[in-house]
């Protein structure tokens, strides 16, 4: 079996994000984050099962609590052709889409069989920044201040033009202090660090790098993007009880204190696809109107070094 996914292969997978993005659209606003996120889990399962794949789960939906469909280890696909690893979030920002809050995204990443570390339902730290970087200019280990300043050196800029995102948590409290302290501009967000680790891809956002910690499943889907466009990106999970070090281990993690970077999340040549919910910085959210439904893609494919950004119309359903 070839072990790269093709462009033709990426955008029939792209149907499954689209589909699971306006199922989701319909519920944005109504405050009901469960309902909006099941509409989603239902529009990409059946979307991914109508494809020609034999593809896995790794990273999928309610690991913690027994989720009936898109769980860790479903297989999905149609039974025939290259067998795949796949990491999905039909509705990342829950929150976001029930409040109609920018930056709500339908995600999901693939790779061939092996690619994608299966990171168990647990926080991790992650430090990350965009491409055009030489190795090692970020450290995981280091301050908060010192990742600043040795980022701003390799840009050629002052720490005052070096914007950083994080998660508006008060666990964050310290890395936050840091940063101002450094005189870099923080950029807070409420949910969704998915978008947040992207931001970092896209000059135009003003932010440069992301840090703090979040979902482990979210930092390989984020991870897939990064290497799509050359970025940097480490990570540590955070076991925080005896619970979370037993599922660690049933995901076959052991090392629990190792730092991951980029290859180690994401070893093959994966494709990573995005579809707007909400209206954010990244991606314009669903419309529908007039009979009509509009939405906006994103589609990274490593294997082929192609970028590309879908906009599509079809008849309201």
């Amino acid at each position: 079996m070839s072990d790269i996914i093709t462009d033709e292969l990426a955008l029939a997978i792209a149907r499954a994000p689209i589909n699971a993005a306006i199922a989701a659209a319909k519920l944005v606003g109504r405050g009901d984050e469960r309902a909006a996120d099941q509409a989603a889990v239902d529009a990409m399962r059946a979307a991914l099962n109508a494809l020609a794949i034999r593809g896995r789960v790794v990273i999928g939906e309610g690991e913690r609590d027994d989720a009936p469909m898109l769980f860790v280890g479903e297989s999905v696909g149609g039974g025939k052709g290259p067998e795949l690893d796949i990491a999905l979030d039909p509705l990342e920002g829950t929150t976001l889409a029930a409040k109609a809050k920018p930056n709500a995204l339908s995600v999901i990443a693939v790779a061939p069989k092996g690619g994608l570390l299966h990171a168990p339902d647990t926080y991790m730290d992650k430090i990350a920044i965009g491409p055009g970087f030489p190795d090692g200019v970020i450290d995981l280990d280091e301050d908060a201040a010192q990742n600043v300043k040795a980022l701003a050196k390799a840009k050629g800029v002052t720490t005052s033009e070096i914007g950083v995102c994080v998660l508006d948590r008060p666990r964050h409290g310290a890395i936050i202090e840091s940063l101002r302290g450094s005189g870099a501009k923080v950029f807070l967000i409420g949910d969704g660090d998915i978008a947040g680790v992207i931001h970092c891809t896209k000059p135009e956002t003003g932010i440069d790098m992301y840090l703090g910690s979040g979902g482990a499943p979210e930092g390989v889907l984020a991870a897939a993007a990064l290497k799509c466009v050359g970025g940097q990106f480490q990570g540590r999970l955070v076991i925080r009880n005896d619970q979370e070090r037993v599922r660690a281990q049933q995901a076959g993690i052991e090392e629990l204190k190792r730092r991951y970077d980029l290859n180690d999340l994401v070893s093959g040549a994966a494709v990573f696809i995005a579809t707007g919910v909400t209206s954010g910085s990244l991606l314009e959210g669903v419309r529908i109107r007039k009979g009509e439904v509009q939405t906006h893609t994103l589609v990274l494919n490593c294997a082929s070094g192609a970028s590309m950004e879908l906009k599509t119309r079809e008849r309201a359903q």
